[in-house]
């Protein structure tokens, strides 16, 4: 069986992406090494996972193909990574309360609630909740 070990996310600043993720959003930190160079190489993971769940690479997001796509995905408006959460309305209060802008507050969409906002790094997150 083939299983997803690890995705990655494009971001403008890998040390602020990490702490956003970790003390915003509430992962925890897998990987944290100094590749030489200024190269960081930071992991993070849902922070009641097991070690062996889907780890999610903030990667560097600087150069011709990761800057261009990376515009273009903003500027359509979609979001770069989806995160799932138990109760949508108590996420998007308490990071509304942390100073976390949205672009979209949580409403229906077809079998999810859905929220979108700005992981302050370049990119749209979006949350949802499933809804039966």
């Amino acid at each position: 069986m083939i299983k997803v070990a690890m995705t990655s996310v494009y971001v403008d600043d890998v040390s602020k992406a990490h702490a956003f993720y970790t003390e915003v959003l509430g992962f925890e930190t897998r990987a944290d090494m100094d590749l030489g160079g200024g190269t960081l190489f930071v992991t993070v993971g849902a922070a009641e996972g097991v070690r062996q769940d889907l780890q999610l690479l903030l990667e560097p997001g600087q150069g011709p193909i990761a800057d261009p796509y990376r515009k273009a995905v903003r500027e359509a408006g979609l979001p770069c990574v989806v995160f799932s959460v138990d109760d949508i309305e108590a996420e998007y209060e308490r990071l509304r309360g942390l100073g976390v802008e949205f672009t979209q507050e949580p409403r229906r969409q077809g079998p999810v609630v859905a929220a979108v906002l700005d992981d302050t790094v370049g990119n749209l997150v979006q949350l949802v909740q499933p809804k039966d």
